[in-house]
């Protein structure tokens, strides 16, 4: 029997490659272009991204979250323990801070930010309380006593959403309130005593008649945006009848009482003359030219308010607005939480170590991303943050926050 192996007779041996003598010294050279080698770069680059991304436990595909409960609350701070502490953690937390120099902000716009924040409002909506409060029973019969104690007061703009997302039902410290007066530069002394008397003594009205002041400083008061004219009766918008007064468990029952036993239209039917009793907001209405007792004249009224109240609405509106784009562009309408806060930010970099090597890159002019100071967070909402903006669409029912066992994901509600 012989021995001998032949190719031939077994397809298992392989005849060996030759390989030359710079092959197996490892100096073969590969013919390479300009434009392999960025191809190279190109996927080097990336495939260190799709790592880091992969290091995480959520990657940003568009694909369905596990839903393992809705957060009860988005909350921070766990300290917070009334209105005021929330009123206050919530001012504390609304602007990030300025960007660093050379990141996209001019020496105009940096004065323009801060000017805006600083004559902003201290309004805060309800429905950011409500979504850090654990109780928002609890949240309304408290507003509802420190309201009626002259601590806080509350500030309806009508026509402004309806329900819990309305933009214009706020709550304001008179303390803060009082500054403002006080350190306004076109309003006398003597009438800023005068009309922080009016708001101290009618801690809950809305609406004063003009016989509390004169007619120049009515002028005054409305020019400088601490007043402004009640909305007539024939404009009377319907929807303001969604801020009910909170001193009864079921605010809106003794509207529906009220309008039940009168028709449809009707001065009755929305709360008689004591309206602005029982909707926070409501226009006291003017007694008609048939009601007139002697030579009595018509009573105009106007309402309290605070200067650049629009400017607050307005940034709150368009915030809300941004975030719920940015949930719609998605398949099912939800994101993982530091995706979506990824997206408001507009794909800068968040961490530290990013930054040094965003900075790094800019100074070798390596850089090729977006300049903070150039996202439409700072160019359009001066720096806003998101867990702020988040707050304001979950307290309005807009989004929800939910669990999904690896962190927290957020989708539009309903």
């Amino acid at each position: 029997m012989s021995f001998q192996i032949t190719p031939a007779r077994s397809s298992r041996v392989t005849k060996p490659k030759r390989t030359s003598a710079a092959a197996a010294m490892g100096l073969r050279r590969s013919v390479s272009s300009p434009s392999s080698t960025a191809t190279l770069r190109r996927k080097s680059s990336q495939s260190s991204n799709s790592t880091m991304t992969s290091s995480s436990t959520w990657e940003d595909d568009d694909e369905k979250l596990d839903d393992m409960g809705l957060v009860a609350s988005i909350a921070a701070d766990l300290n917070l323990r009334d209105v005021p502490q929330y009123i206050e953690y919530i001012q504390n937390n609304m602007f990030d801070q300025l960007p660093t120099t050379g990141a996209g902000m001019s020496s105009t716009r940096i004065p323009e930010v801060l000017n805006f924040r600083r004559v902003l409002p201290p309004i805060v909506t309800v429905a950011h309380i409500d979504a850090l409060a654990s109780s928002a029973t609890a949240t309304e019969r408290e507003i509802a006593e420190l309201s009626r104690a002259g601590i806080l007061r509350r500030v309806i703009i009508p026509r402004r959403g309806l329900g819990a997302a309305a933009i214009g039902d706020g709550i304001v410290s008179v303390r803060e309130w009082q500054k403002r007066v006080e350190a306004h530069p076109d309003i006398s002394s003597d009438l800023k005593e005068q009309y922080i008397s009016t708001l101290l003594t009618n801690p809950t009205k809305q609406s004063i008649p003009n016989t509390a002041f004169s007619p120049s400083s009515l002028k005054i008061l409305t020019s400088t945006g601490f007043l402004t004219t009640a909305t007539s009766p024939s404009h009377l918008d319907t929807r303001t009848t969604s801020f009910a007064t909170t001193q009864s468990s079921n605010p809106l029952s003794s509207l529906s009482t009220s309008a039940s036993r009168h028709a449809a239209g009707s001065l009755g039917a929305v709360g008689g003359r004591a309206a602005s009793t029982h909707i926070p907001g409501g226009v006291v209405v003017s007694p008609s030219p048939s009601s007139h007792h002697g030579n009595m004249p018509v009573t105009s009224y106007y309402n309290f308010s605070l200067p650049n109240t629009g400017a607050h609405v307005k940034l709150v509106t368009e915030a809300r607005a941004h975030f719920l784009s940015l949930l719609a562009k998605r398949k099912f309408k939800e994101a993982p939480l530091h995706v979506l806060k990824e997206l408001w930010d507009g794909g800068v970099p968040a961490s530290k170590a990013q930054l040094e090597i965003a900075e790094k890159k800019r100074a070798r002019k390596e850089f090729k991303g977006v300049l903070a100071g150039r996202t439409k967070k700072w160019k359009v909402f001066f720096g806003l943050r998101f867990e702020w903006v988040l707050a304001e669409c979950v307290g309005a029912g807009l989004v929800e926050v939910f669990e999904t066992g690896v962190g927290k994901g957020v989708r539009v509600a309903g």
